[in-house]
Parts: C-alpha cells; sequence; structure tokens
C-alpha cells in the first residue's frame, strides 16, 4: 500500500492548485516478485484526491512469470471548505480501498475484503513546506469483515533535501487497525534520490508489517525501486 505521494504533493497542494501522477516500480526481495504502483494526487478548492493501484507479478507457468496475481486499489478524497481560516490544517475524508490476490501455491484466490473509511485529517508542516506529516483518524468498516475496533490511525510524512542534499527525500506511512481480533501494522519508508530531473527517481523501501497480508508476526521486506514522475 503506498500513501506517499501525498506529502509530497502537499508541498505544492497547499500553497496552489497541484496535480501529480507517479509510476513506480520494485523489486520486492522478501516475496522475490515485482511490485508496481501507479498514484496520483490532485488539490482544488475543495480539498484533493489521492489515489493508487498496486499490481504484484508473481503468477507462474512453467516456472515463468505471465501475469499479475494480486493487486489492491485505494482512493480517498478529503474535503476542505475552510482553507483560508483557522482550521485550513483539517479536513474531513472518505476513503475505499480493497482487492483480491492469489496463493503463492497458486491453488486459490482470496478476497482484500473491501472496506469504507470516514474520519479527519490533520495537516503539520515546516515553514518551507520541505517537512510534512499527515495524522488520520478514520472509522473503517470492512464488507463482511468483522472488526472489535473499528478504526484506522495513519500518518504520513515527508522529508524533502534530507541531511540538507537537494533531491534526497525521505517518506512513508503508517497505518494500524484491526481485523477480527487481531491487530494489524504496515509501515513503508521509502528513501528516493532524484537526479537533476523532475520525472527520474531511483531509491527503494523497507515493509514493515505485523499480522499483514496472511503473515502472523512480524516481518522486515527491503524492495529496491525506480520512480518515474509523470
Amino acid at each position: 500500500m503506498k500513501k506517499i505521494l501525498l506529502s509530497a504533493a502537499l508541498l505544492l497542494g497547499a500553497l496552489t492548485a497541484f496535480g501529480q501522477t507517479n509510476f513506480q516500480t520494485f523489486y520486492d526481495f522478501g516475496r522475490k516478485h515485482f511490485t508496481t504502483t501507479l498514484e496520483g494526487f490532485h488539490t482544488d478548492n475543495w480539498g484533493n484526491t489521492f489515489f493508487f493501484i498496486d499490481y504484484d507479478y508473481n503468477y507462474r507457468e512453467g516456472g515463468t512469470v505471465v501475469s499479475p496475481n494480486n493487486t489492491y486499489f485505494e482512493i480517498a478524497r478529503c474535503f476542505n471548505f475552510w482553507q483560508n481560516s483557522a482550521l485550513a490544517p483539517l479536513s474531513l475524508q472518505l476513503e475505499y480501498n480493497g482487492g483480491f490476490g492469489t496463493a503463492s501455491d497458486m491453488l486459490f484466490t482470496f478476497p482484500v475484503n473491501s472496506a469504507f473509511l470516514v474520519g479527519a485529517d490533520w495537516f503539520i508542516h515546516s515553514g518551507d513546506f520541505k517537512n510534512t506529516l499527515n495524522l488520520k483518524l478514520l472509522f473503517k468498516q470492512f464488507v463482511h469483515l468483522a472488526s472489535q475496533v473499528p478504526f484506522q490511525f495513519t500518518t504520513v510524512w515527508g522529508c524533502q533535501d534530507l541531511f540538507g542534499a537537494p533531491g534526497l527525500r525521505f517518506s512513508g506511512f503508517l497505518d494500524v487497525w484491526c481485523e477480527g481480533s487481531h491487530a494489524v501494522v504496515l509501515s513503508e519508508p521509502q528513501l528516493w534520490y532524484n537526479f537533476g530531473t523532475e520525472h527520474f527517481n531511483l531509491g527503494g523501501e523497507v515493509e514493515f508489517s505485523y499480522n499483514f497480508a496472511g503473515m502472523s508476526g512480524f516481518h522486515v521486506l527491503p524492495c529496491l525501486g525506480m520512480k518515474w514522475v509523470f
């Protein structure tokens, strides 16, 4: 799951109308397959819209990857009609996410149950907007999946020109929610370097997870990637 463009776009989005789409490709060393992400963010006078679509490429026939076997989609809309008031950092958020996948032995498919979320987002930033932080508290309702604590906490951060190095960016997110009686934690910090162009970035991420995607307990999965900004 990716939410990282959100903090990057808010560097400009908080100041003016802004839109950006990027395409990321990662090799997951833990799961040993490629993942692609199409991600977009757009601001307007009513707030902002964020989306991403993930595909994992690991459906094999005769040892050869022939198609994606997992996909996940997320779209979120933040409403903020009071952008020029003292409550400008506060937005109301609506969100949908869901997907499906195929087991590693290819014997069965499984759903990522649709979920609907509603709640609040609070945006914090440095004076120059190079360092940003979003804090979200959302009521989360799955379709045909119980949750003893029907809430999700999300934080999204971004640090531009890290350590004073132009083009070096540290960003990421942390999600905490409940499925049934089990807490789930997912965080994906990313480090990117921009090679003197607005389009091309090299870097990677590390997925830290607890009880996520059918894997019990705590896991650390590093990924190497590149990103193209359209």
